[in-house]
């Protein structure tokens, strides 16, 4: 009797832990899918482009998805059609690889990989660690991240990304002339982003910082103008960090 009466008390306490456990990752899926939906309005256009420019540069267009799948870099990604239509020494095509994804290595910094405890899932975050997952990512407060709610929105980001190219192909195929301009369509997704991150957060230094770096990197080298402005840019928010923690600390001695 004193064996069974601990079992009957703790079954009915155990039972709704262990439902919740799936339905609230279920509903970290959800949230981040739905995360990924302003991201993916800037990403499914740019993989037409790209799918349009494959086709438009005589490349097969089994390259699309063969790129989206392999890199899973959008600029890289524009920067390679050009490249491989050109036949660039394989050389150059390693630096430009170097200099493009550099960013990446700061992204590492504050992007929530250690959210994602197993390898495999964080093999494919680091992968899919791309501009738009960072930024969505950054903007959302610290203690509503999850390992699910991450990679739901990079899977769902790069979904975005295999379906543009495959679209962009067919109307590429489709369409009797080239359209030109189509390089642009980064520019633009990186200017949206930029300006959603600004008015959820309002650090008006840092956007200043960030372009007093892009001014002087594209006027001392303007040929490594992004590596660069990356690395001043990280330098002066370290700068900036230091001096941010320091005044509290002389306030608090001052007092």
């Amino acid at each position: 009797m004193h064996h069974d009466v601990p079992s009957r008390t703790a079954t009915p306490d155990a039972a709704p832990v262990a439902a919740r456990a799936p339905a609230d990752r279920r509903h970290q899926i959800t949230l981040g899918v739905h995360d990924s939906f302003s991201a993916g309005l800037g990403i499914f256009p740019l993989g037409i482009a790209l799918g349009l420019l494959i086709i438009q540069a005589g490349l097969p267009w089994w390259l699309a998805p063969a790129l989206s799948l392999a890199a899973f870099a959008g600029s890289l990604e524009l920067l390679l059609v050009g490249m491989m239509a050109t036949v660039t020494p394989l050389a150059a095509v390693a630096l430009t690889v170097l200099v493009v994804n550099f960013r990446h290595v700061f992204y590492a910094f504050s992007f929530p990989l250690h959210l994602v405890k197993h390898p495999v899932a964080k093999a494919y975050a680091v992968y899919a660690m791309i501009d738009e997952a960072y930024a969505v990512s950054a903007s959302l407060p610290e203690a509503e991240r999850s390992a699910p709610r991450l990679l739901a929105m990079q899977i769902a980001c790069e979904t975005y990304w295999v379906g543009g190219g495959l679209v962009g192909v067919a109307l590429g195929a489709a369409l009797p002339a080239p359209i030109k301009g189509l390089e642009f369509a980064l520019c633009a997704l990186f200017t949206v982003l930029t300006l959603d991150a600004f008015r959820s957060r309002g650090e008006i230094p840092s956007v200043l910082l960030a372009g007093a770096s892009a001014t002087v990197a594209l006027v001392l080298t303007p040929g490594l103008a992004m590596f660069t402005a990356l690395l001043m840019f990280v330098g002066l928010l370290l700068v900036r960090h230091t001096l941010t923690a320091r005044r509290p600390t002389q306030e608090t001695a001052d007092a």
